[in-house]
């Protein structure tokens, strides 16, 4: 095989408001084909085998100041942004061999792509354990519930823990950690569907509710007798203004993300938000970037891995939904994100 000299890539053509649009006269994303820079010292050539979708990814094509981002939005004409897993093509990089698998944040969606050995990390082989898992269950989504609802939740065994978002890649390792590794005396899942719910269940939670169901209100008000003390939310919207009168004064609310409101242009709309000034509660965003900066993910992905293959935690197929697709439908891929048709971790494989 010819090392090759251009690479196909997706940019951003219009920031979208809603939901991006994909067909049509003003698409949100357009295909071209440009020219690769040869590669340099400390830098490899890579071919891309796997996409990690996340929702944080339409946050970064939004028409915001850079300011307000914990990272540079997505200029028009620039690729998007976006990590996975590729192989190395050449190499000019010390302990990088052609034919190795590495994990890049820097990857975005390109097939090809130059990059600095800095910015890249080899894919552990651990027997067991798919290349896959470290996009998700032992990548940024398993570190971000790792951190989340150890240290920013600070949840305790004597804890009631409500999770939204429990059937997804972040709310399903929460899930298995808060119960599995932390011990919390009780932890309720939130996820969309009977079946959702029954694997959210089959990991460890001791109940899940279909917010689906018509009677999604009184189920989360009879789930928490007594209140809940921590609430990892996923979603935003009106399942966390339903949640905040269910919380314990003094209770922590640990705000990862909310895709209710990703593609809204009425933004968050909270009916119950004097509850968190009469129960005193605490509002706490996080950002997994600012752990990664400590240097201690390396360290994090063994526990969990180890934890895994001492089975404490479910790390397997069931954890992640990995669909095959043409580079053309990245985009499309991408956008199932926000119909909720995943169960654990949304991998792109190409």
């Amino acid at each position: 095989m010819s090392v090759p000299t251009s690479t196909r890539q997706w940019v951003l053509s219009r920031h979208p408001t809603g939901l991006p649009v994909l067909d049509g006269p003003e698409p949100t994303f357009s295909l071209q084909t440009v020219d690769l820079p040869p590669v340099g010292d400390n830098q490899v050539l890579v071919r891309t085998r796997y996409f990690s979708n996340d929702p944080a990814q339409r946050g970064w094509i939004g028409n915001v100041k850079p300011e307000r981002m914990y990272i540079a939005p997505v200029k028009l004409g620039e690729f998007m942004k976006s990590g996975g897993i590729a192989e190395i093509v050449e190499s000019k990089a010390a302990g990088f061999e052609k034919g190795k698998l590495v994990t890049a944040f820097a990857l975005g969606w390109r097939e090809y792509a130059v990059l600095d050995a800095k910015d890249l990390s080899l894919v552990p082989e651990v027997e067991g354990i798919k290349e896959t898992q470290y996009l998700g269950a032992l990548g940024f989504t398993g570190l971000t519930g790792y951190y989340g609802i150890k240290e920013i939740a600070e949840a305790k065994p004597e804890h009631v823990v409500v999770v939204s978002g429990a059937a997804g890649a972040t709310g399903s390792m929460v899930v298995q950690i808060a119960k599995k590794l932390i011990g919390c005396k009780k932890v309720i899942g939130i996820a969309g569907g009977d079946s959702k719910c029954a694997w959210v269940k089959s990991l460890g939670a001791d109940e899940c509710l279909n917010y689906k169901s018509p009677t999604f209100r009184k189920d989360l008000k009879a789930a928490t007798p007594d209140y809940a003390d921590v609430y990892f939310d996923n979603v935003g919207g009106e399942i966390l203004d339903m949640t905040l009168p269910r919380m314990k004064q003094g209770g922590v609310v640990a705000v990862c993300g909310a895709i209710s409101a990703y593609n809204s242009t009425e933004g968050q709309l909270l009916r119950n938000w004097f509850e968190v000034i009469s129960m005193r509660l605490q509002i706490k965003g996080f950002i997994l970037l600012d752990f990664l900066a400590q240097g201690k993910a390396k360290d994090t992905v063994m526990e969990l891995a180890t934890a895994a293959k001492q089975g404490k935690l479910t790390i397997g197929d069931e954890n992640e939904t990995v669909v095959e697709a043409k580079f053309e439908d990245v985009p499309k891929t991408w956008l199932t994100l926000f119909e909720g048709g995943n169960t654990g971790k949304l991998v792109t494989k190409l």
